[in-house]
């Protein structure tokens, strides 16, 4: 019954998005038809399905965002994109033919990290979290996620990528132009491709987001996250409404010979798996880690393998810039772009769903 309620939810959020990007257009909405694909993909994906959600998701894949609004921080020559709510209107929409993700065999062994021995670990209800700070962890604080009720009218989520240049496995026969080991320029084939599609889940729902798309450790890969900062910085300076600073990045693992593993869900192995780093050399670190851990059970609600333990660390991660900062990192430089993108939409909506849980 909780599952069907949060797709009446996100449906009816999908059918209002709908409506508002059909009416957008001009300067400040440019390349409204690329929009409404996204809404009509992610409103075919809410309806009541015949099939599993796993052989939905096998069936759709979000086109990439036409940029829209360019903004460019500072000193930092950001692009960005922006999907933001416009006045509604029961303009007709044209059938869009969707895309598939394939989810073609890169030829890498997988692993599925899950906890059978909880020794070491702090649970908080589903979700276990592996503490390597000196931080004094306190689960009382963490069991009521209090969020700001959302103004859906002025953007809340910025999407960033530190280490936007990192990139996953493509299948035979596939390749990107390398600027090191899993790394790219290409933004279609890295974590930004990630971040588009999350942005384009959290539009579906008609959560107005910025999206960052700079690639803050290319080509220097040293101090990025200083340069992601001053970026983030200069977004919070004019859009003061932001609350939520998603830096998406993807992990790494492999054996001692330098063999890359993918990670994926025991329960559907196209998700590639998800975890949370949290930063506590900061006053927000409690607060961000709460955040992670309402975002995290909502992933595991319906697919309890998704997500790998939240790690706590000695550093900051830039997320002291606001209580809602998290930094996620979506499968590793072994998973296949597919099995990126599948657990960026359920991230997505998981997200989405946390954030508008506290509206009033």
């Amino acid at each position: 019954m909780k599952g069907i309620l949060r797709r009446v939810a996100a449906l009816v959020g999908a059918c209002l998005t709908l409506w508002t990007v059909t009416a957008a257009s001009g300067a400040e909405f440019g390349g409204s038809e690329a929009l409404r694909g996204i809404v009509l993909q992610q409103l075919s994906a809410q309806l009541p399905p015949p099939l599993s959600p796993a052989a939905m998701f096998t069936l759709s894949q979000s086109p990439y965002l036409a940029a829209a609004v360019s903004f460019s921080p500072a000193e930092n020559n950001a692009s960005s994109t922006i999907l933001q709510n416009a006045a509604p209107s029961l303009s007709p929409v044209p059938q869009v033919q969707l895309e598939k993700l394939q989810f073609r065999d890169n030829g890498v062994p997988s692993q599925t990290v899950k906890i059978t021995n909880p020794k070491g670990y702090t649970a908080v209800g589903s979700v276990y979290i592996k503490n390597s700070s000196s931080k004094t962890l306190d689960t009382a604080q963490l069991e009521n996620c209090t969020l700001p009720s959302p103004d859906l009218n002025s953007p809340q989520v910025l999407i960033i990528h530190t280490h936007g240049s990192e990139a996953y496995t493509l299948p035979k026969g596939e390749s990107y132009p390398s600027t090191g080991n899993y790394r790219t320029s290409d933004t279609s084939c890295s974590v930004v491709r990630i971040g588009d599609e999350i942005a384009a889940v959290l539009s579906s729902y008609g959560i107005s987001v910025l999206h960052d798309r700079t690639l803050y450790d290319d080509p220097l890969y040293n101090d990025a996250y200083s340069r992601s900062e001053a970026g983030a910085a200069a977004y919070l300076e004019k859009y003061p409404s932001l609350y939520y600073i998603i830096d998406i990045h993807r992990d790494a693992v492999e054996d001692a010979k330098g063999n890359q593993y993918k990670l994926v869900a025991e329960e559907d192995v196209t998700i590639a798996q998800m975890s949370f780093v949290i930063g506590t050399n900061h006053d927000h670190w409690q607060e961000n880690l709460a955040l992670a851990v309402a975002v995290a059970e909502n992933v595991q609600g319906e697919y309890p393998t998704a997500m790998r333990p939240i790690i706590l660390r000695n550093s900051r991660y830039n997320q002291h810039l606001t209580a809602g900062s998290l930094l996620v990192e979506v499968g590793a430089a072994g998973n296949s772009l597919d099995e990126a993108l599948h657990a960026g939409r359920i991230f997505g909506a998981a997200l989405a769903e946390t954030i508008l849980r506290a509206k009033k």
